[in-house]
C-alpha cells in the first residue's frame, strides 16, 4: 500500500475524477477527507471501501466558491485530521460560451471555483505542511489550460492560471519539503463530458493518438504517483494524462 498511514484531502470528491482519486487512495491505505458541496450518493460506498481496506473515509461539505465557508470547513478538517500529507484540488465547473457573449458572472464563477478556491485551500493546508516539512499538493488543471479551447475562455484561463500558480507555489515551498504539481487531463469520460453531443465526443476521441477517452482511474493513477513517495523528487511539473492529445 503506497499511501498507508497517510492522510489526504480531496475536493470535488463525490463523482468523476475526484471519486476515482478517492477510491484509489483508499485502496492504497490512505485515510481520506472528501470535500463536496452536499451529501453524496457515493458516501456509503466510500465508507464501506475504506473499512474493507483498514482505513477511514470522511465526507465533508462546503461551497468552494464561498471563501468564508470553505476556509472554515478546511480549517476544521485540518484540525480533526491532525494535518494532511496530500492535498488534491479537484473541484471545478464549466460555464462555456463564446467570449464576446460571455456573462461576467460566468467568468467570475469559473475563476472563483476553479482557481481561487485552490489558492484558499492551499494557503491553509500548505502552512501546516511547511511546519511538518513534508507534503504533496496536486492541482487538477486540464489540457485546455495548456492549449486553449474555443468557447471556454473562462475555463482555459482558470486552468492555465492553476498551472502558473502551482509552479510558483512549488518554488515558494520546495525548500520546506513540500511538493506542488499539476495534472492536465485530456478528454476523460465523466458526467461532465457525457453531456456533449455524440458527434463531438467522437471527434475528440478521433483526435487522441491512443483512440480512446481517458477514465477517472487513468487520472487517479497519476494522482497516486504524485501523492506517494514514488515522486519525492518531482515538483513544479505538469503531468499530462491525455492519451497524446496535447502532443
Amino acid at each position: 500500500m503506497l499511501l498507508q498511514n497517510k492522510k489526504a484531502l480531496v475536493t470535488g470528491s463525490s463523482r468523476g475524477i475526484g471519486r476515482g482519486i478517492v477510491e484509489k487512495y483508499i485502496r492504497e491505505g490512505c485515510e481520506v477527507w472528501g470535500l463536496c458541496s452536499k451529501p453524496s450518493s457515493a458516501k456509503d460506498d466510500l465508507e464501506k471501501l475504506a473499512a474493507e481496506n483498514g482505513t477511514s473515509f470522511h465526507e465533508i461539505y462546503a461551497d468552494v466558491g464561498n471563501a468564508e465557508n470553505v476556509t472554515e470547513v478546511v480549517k476544521a478538517a485540518l484540525s480533526q485530521s491532525g494535518g494532511f500529507d496530500i492535498l488534491v484540488n479537484n473541484a471545478g465547473i464549466t460555464r462555456d460560451g463564446l467570449s464576446f457573449r460571455m456573462k461576467k458572472e460566468d467568468w467570475d464563477d469559473v475563476l472563483r471555483i476553479n482557481l481561487t478556491s485552490a489558492f484558499l485551500i492551499c494557503q491553509i493546508v500548505s502552512g501546516d505542511m511547511i511546519k511538518k516539512r513534508s507534503g504533496s499538493i496536486i492541482n487538477m488543471s486540464s489540457i485546455v489550460g495548456l492549449h486553449g479551447q474555443g468557447g471556454q475562455v473562462n475555463y482555459a484561463a482558470s486552468k492555465g492560471g492553476l498551472i502558473a500558480y502551482s509552479k510558483a507555489l512549488a518554488k515558494e515551498v520546495g525548500s520546506r519539503g513540500v511538493r506542488v504539481n499539476a495534472i492536465a487531463p485530456g478528454f476523460i469520460a465523466t458526467d461532465m463530458t457525457a453531456v456533449l453531443k455524440e458527434d463531438l465526443q467522437k471527434a475528440m476521441i478521433d483526435s487522441v493518438p491512443l483512440k480512446r477517452a481517458g477514465t477517472p482511474e487513468d487520472i487517479a493513477n497519476a494522482a497516486l504517483f504524485l501523492g506517494s513517495d514514488l515522486s519525492t523528487y518531482v515538483t513544479a511539473q505538469v503531468l499530462g494524462v491525455d492519451g497524446g492529445m496535447g502532443a
